[in-house]
């Protein structure tokens, strides 16, 4: 998840955070990577599937309900990203290019080559650099409520004036589910607030070029709510622009809703990814 003004946003909405004693993870392992102790996880066999989770969530929260199914098919590598989950920050500063440097090198610890990437929000801005950026260690990809400029946002998430009211923000539900996972497992849950913050900078990201994305090889699959944070016009450029790309448009849907109509959302990804598009 990433918001250009959502620091405002939140600062209004975040609940108060107990901080009890991080957990030790029941499965996963960690690598260093570029000055980073990261976690992920591998699930199943198959081609590569890296899954790339939105901002301020971890793996659990934005494919828990989906990695049975794809790793079925797939190998599935489930990336924490920088200060994320079990991976402890560091004083470097977060950001986009940052991150898709951190799994590319996640993956030559691994010894692959190449990997179909499943990124939402945060996590698919950093799955679509890796794809502009680092196209020969790249498959198929899935961006999930992903935007490629900054104004492919509505005026209201981008503008904390017009933020009163919305519908498209998380909810204080929203935020005391990723305080409670972050706080869960976190090297230093006390942190979450400053987490939080530097999150929200790392998202404020300028983009990529209108040729950037038509110079893409990789088959894409885009996948927007009907309430997300993207406009549709911008998911319909992104489209557009694609050489080789798909749009699903989902009902009744926010930003936060996304990965959670897994009904929805798996079969599609799921198909994409496993080469069945009919």
């Amino acid at each position: 998840m990433e918001y250009r003004t959502g620091t405002d946003a939140m600062t209004t909405q975040q609940p108060q955070i107990d901080t009890p004693t991080a957990t030790t993870p029941s499965q996963g392992a960690y690598a260093q990577v570029n000055g980073l102790d990261m976690y992920y996880e591998s699930h199943g066999s198959g081609h590569p599937l890296v899954l790339l989770h939105g901002g301020v969530l971890t793996i659990d929260l934005t494919f828990g309900a989906m990695i049975p199914t794809l790793a079925a098919t797939h190998r599935v590598i489930a990336v924490e990203l920088q200060g994320h989950g079990h991976t402890a920050d560091t004083d470097r500063e977060m950001s986009v290019p940052a991150f898709a440097e951190d799994v590319v090198a996640l993956l030559d610890v691994l010894g692959v080559e190449r990997a179909d990437l499943f990124g939402f929000s945060l996590g698919g801005l950093t799955a679509l650099e890796m794809a502009v950026h680092h196209p020969e260690r790249v498959d198929r990809v899935v961006l999930a409520a992903t935007h490629f400029r900054r104004d492919g946002y509505l005026p209201e998430i981008r503008d904390p004036a017009l933020q009163a009211g919305s519908k498209r923000l998380p909810t204080p539900a929203d935020f005391q589910e990723m305080a409670d996972a972050y706080t869960a497992v976190a090297p230093h849950p006390e942190h979450f607030h400053d987490f939080l913050a530097k999150t929200s900078a790392a998202a404020d990201f300028e983009g990529w070029s209108e040729d950037d994305l038509r110079g893409l090889a990789a088959p894409t699959l885009l996948v927007c709510g009907d309430t997300d944070f993207v406009r549709i016009e911008h998911a319909a450029r992104m489209h557009h622009l694609i050489p080789d790309a798909r749009l699903a448009i989902l009902p009744g849907c926010t930003h936060m809703d996304v990965m959670r109509r897994t009904e929805l959302v798996l079969p599609m990804a799921a198909g994409f990814l496993a080469r069945r598009e009919s």
